[in-house]
């Protein structure tokens, strides 16, 4: 899958040619061609806003190129960054299912497509075609356990380097091996980092220092390799 800059329009999702393991990529044809009939792709540039918190639940965004931000900001203007979506994934799933407003902000990280489908005809949709509402059951299934994982990491952690070590631990489960370690790109700012774990940028910039001084950790632009995962688990209280 493509991101960044390099962004092709996605056209039919039955011929899509930048297709992922997302929860609709990989239906029958029949249900593609509906799903292709019912939503409208568009293009986003960094930082577009898709929805606010707190908003009436329109439809459903499905992202089938770059990354999304979802945060929530509290009333004294604190933000905190819940999770960072991927292509394939269906963002505002649980406003569109039960009705209730949006519960966080969706903002893209980089130039995005992105595929819009009305409430009403996402509901039909589901309704229609039994194996979509199970993906549909399976994503929020697949979120609420993302959650839990984040909070236990957190929770589990009592200092920076816990924290941190918690965060880097879970971001690599989405990695490769490489000889030199668990290889993953890890394209957040430390700033983002910190809104991800509750911590400052100094303090995500001075503890991941430290990891790389002690060789648990090698970053080099967007790319980190995890050397050490017993010695992160070993801070992270795990």
């Amino acid at each position: 899958m493509g991101s960044g800059t390099e962004l092709k329009a996605v056209g039919r999702c039955a011929g899509c040619t930048v297709k992922s393991e997302g929860l609709f990529c990989d239906l029958g044809i029949g249900a593609l061609q509906e799903l292709s009939r019912i939503r409208v792709e568009s293009s986003y540039p960094k930082g577009a806003r898709l929805f606010e918190e707190q908003d009436a639940p329109g439809g459903i965004y499905i992202l089938c190129q770059g990354r999304v931000k979802l945060s929530m900001t509290s009333s004294e203007g604190k933000s905190v960054i819940l999770r960072i979506a991927e292509p394939g994934e269906v963002l505002g799933l649980h406003a569109a299912v039960s009705g209730r407003p949006y519960q966080a902000r969706a903002e893209t990280l980089e130039p995005s497509v992105v595929s819009f489908v009305r409430r009403e005809d996402f509901l039909r949709f589901l309704q229609e075609n039994p194996e979509s509402s199970l993906r549909a059951a399976q994503q929020l299934s697949r979120n609420y356990q993302s959650a839990c994982e984040r909070v236990r990491s957190l929770g589990l952690a009592h200092s920076a380097e816990g924290k941190l070590a918690g965060f880097l631990l879970l971001w690599a489960t989405k990695g490769r091996p490489s000889p030199q370690g668990t290889r993953v790109v890890l394209a957040l700012t430390h700033e983002e980092i910190g809104q991800m774990i509750g911590l400052s940028r100094e303090t995500v910039t001075r503890t991941m220092s430290d990891f790389q001084r002690r060789q648990l950790v090698a970053r080099r632009g967007a790319t980190l390799v995890i050397q050490n995962k017993d010695a992160l688990a070993q801070f992270a209280g795990i």
